[in-house]
């Protein structure tokens, strides 16, 4: 599976972006699908997950209430919608897809990175 990540970029502090990733080929019936994060020097950290019908998500603590994951399967997408963006969430976020149909923090495949910057 070839997974397409888009949708980085520079904010502001407070602002919103949306990653988006799209695979391949088909995964929605098997696979969870979700993103993680990296910063220079720091090992790749968990960010968001979702399952492969959507119904169940799993967050990051420094992430939950801000950050929303969904996914399209008809479409091979998962999103990730960012809000009220603080500084320490710069880094390099790359989507993976799992695997197994719920996540369980074995990636299987991953995408190329998108940098994402909140400038204060």
């Amino acid at each position: 599976v070839q997974l397409q990540a888009s949708g980085g970029g520079l904010v502001q502090v407070g602002g919103s972006l949306r990653l988006s990733c799209r695979a391949s080929r088909r995964t929605g019936s098997n696979n969870a699908m979700g993103w993680y994060r990296q910063t220079p020097g720091k090992e790749r950290e968990f960010v968001a997950a979702v399952n492969w019908s959507g119904g169940t998500k799993s967050y990051a603590d420094a992430v939950k209430g801000r950050f929303t994951i969904s996914r399209d399967n008809a479409e091979n997408t998962v999103y990730l919608q960012m809000n009220s963006l603080k500084p320490e969430d710069t880094a390099v976020y790359y989507c993976f897809v799992d695997l197994r149909a719920m996540y369980s923090g074995s990636p299987r495949s991953w995408g190329q990175g998108t940098q994402v910057t909140v400038s204060s």
